[in-house]
């Protein structure tokens, strides 16, 4: 199988709106949690989020394009013109025909559907927007990134709620490992903090109610309550490895492993012993060659629910056994809130960094140790550490579990 590396990443999130910003905000603690002011929340238990702040997505995209796409496909064309840029590449250069588009959301055009809802309820079906449709379908982010980069290879999306951003990934490793795409760009865009998704996530208790943001998204503390939701996109470029050399390309670390595995047992709830989310650990593991020891440190999935840090932490105890309270182990939802679908794509891009830097993201704000989750949690400051082998976990509802490795890059 081929080789493949990272040759260029982009971003915007509640910490900040492109990579520098965001992984500055990952060193600096910064908490991109806030009361909420998409809307109007009087009548709502939930009071926080973690919103895109000082966003102007004229400067990067002209008007046309902002107005007929939902928020979470502008998300993802900011982040992917950056990721294009970072890259280097020379579209007059590249063969189109070998160049893929795989994008994850969790939910999509969430807000566009409200809206076009009330206006047929309220003005009747003649008055719902003619763009209704498109800026709702989830696979029209990837679209509209094919159309913008002239993408003629394989062009998809990955929908399996919060574990949707590693899936997509993983999957267009995959692509180019087995030979069909040399380029992808992957990754995950979400905005569904809007009063239908607040609504529907408090209805199912998921989320914090607490109005104090630095005790809302608090992944592995004894005192968790909800997690936070959040919105953004992060958008990878991936690249065979040949094909980056040849063009002298930087490379920021290598894809190595990608495990999968589906708890099958609840809509919501994981499979609390860990047993099948440690399965896409271990299969990532395999699929990566390497030793169970080599893994220096894990971005958890850490959403700041009981039973999913409770899950987590059990499957990292199984997969690893005495190994487990040697790696380094963190979150960093309590930076940037949970992004759903694009979380992986945002934490793989976080998880990059790390590697290059050489620096470990802490999980912020934690302050009561759960004698449950006795991880050697990296709390409140950065740790600096040579990383060779990170892995990055997404859990999701309906049993989705995703696992990555990502490799220190070295001639």
């Amino acid at each position: 199988m081929r080789r493949v590396v990272i040759t260029g990443l982009g971003a915007v999130t509640p910490i900040g709106n492109n990579v520098n910003e965001m992984w500055d905000g990952i060193l600096n603690t910064k908490c991109g949690i806030a009361p909420i002011t998409h809307f109007d929340t009087s009548d709502f238990k939930v009071k926080l989020a973690a919103e895109v702040k000082n966003l102007e997505p004229e400067k990067y995209l002209d008007f046309k394009e902002v107005k007929n796409n939902d928020n979470f496909a502008v998300y993802a064309k900011i982040a992917a013109k950056e990721a294009m840029a970072d890259s280097g590449l020379n579209l007059d250069e590249i063969d189109h025909d070998r160049f893929g588009v795989l994008l994850a959301s969790g939910i999509g055009g969430l807000e566009t559907i409200q809206d076009n809802t009330i206006v047929m309820v309220e003005k009747g079906p003649g008055r719902t927007s003619p763009f209704f449709i498109p800026k709702a379908l989830i696979n029209l982010a990837a679209g509209g990134l094919a159309i913008d980069y002239q993408c003629n290879g394989y062009v998809s999306s990955a929908v399996t709620a919060c574990a949707a951003g590693t899936n997509a990934i993983g999957d267009a490793f995959n692509r180019i490992r087995y030979g069909y795409e040399d380029i992808m760009i992957t990754g995950g865009a979400e905005s569904s903090i809007c009063k239908i998704g607040i609504a529907g996530f408090q209805s199912i208790k998921a989320l914090a109610t607490t109005e104090d943001p630095n005790r809302a998204s608090i992944p592995f503390d004894a005192e968790r309550k909800g997690f936070v939701m959040g919105e953004g996109a992060g958008v990878l470029i991936l690249e065979e490895l040949e094909h980056a050399l040849k063009r002298k390309a930087k490379i920021y670390a290598e894809l190595v492993g990608y495990g999968v595995s589906c708890d099958a047992n609840h809509i919501t709830a994981p499979l609390m012993d860990g047993s099948i989310s440690s399965k896409a650990m271990v299969n990532a593991i395999k699929d990566a060659k390497i030793n169970y020891d080599q893994i220096d440190y894990i971005n958890a999935h850490g959403t700041s629910t009981h039973l999913n840090d409770l899950t987590e932490t059990n499957a990292i105890k199984l997969t690893f056994k005495e190994h487990a309270n040697k790696i380094m182990v963190s979150s960093t939802k309590g930076n940037t809130g949970h992004l759903l679908g694009a979380a992986g794509a945002v934490e793989a891009i976080i998880s990059a960094k790390a590697i290059v830097e050489g620096i470990v993201p802490p999980t912020i704000n934690y302050q009561t140790p759960d004698p449950e989750c006795d991880l050697d949690i990296v709390a409140n400051i950065p740790r600096k550490s040579e990383l060779n082998y990170v892995m990055s976990n997404s859990l999701g509802f309906g049993g989705h579990n995703a696992c990555i490795i990502l490799k220190k890059w070295s001639d």
